[in-house]
């Protein structure tokens, strides 16, 4: 199928190779598309609490801005 040489050049010894290498590409790209919906999901709450913090430098009054955007996010996507 593939010539032996073009094998060599990547490293690659077989054909099962390549299909391991496909494989963890695949395993790799799905696990970056979840951090990254994890991080856009994070961040508008994030940007609320850090506000929150600025203006009253209060931790706790941060974490309840956190977890109220956070749950009105879980709300809006439903």
């Amino acid at each position: 199928m593939i010539p032996q040489s073009v094998l060599q050049i990547f490293g690659l010894d077989s054909v099962a190779e390549i299909f391991l290498l496909l494989i963890l590409l695949v395993v790799g790209i799905v696990i970056i598309i979840i951090i990254a919906k994890v991080l856009l999901f994070v961040l508008p709450a994030a940007i609320v609490a850090g506000v929150v913090w600025f203006l009253t430098r209060s931790l706790f009054w941060a974490g309840v801005a956190f977890l109220a955007v956070a749950f009105l996010s879980i709300l809006r996507r439903k």
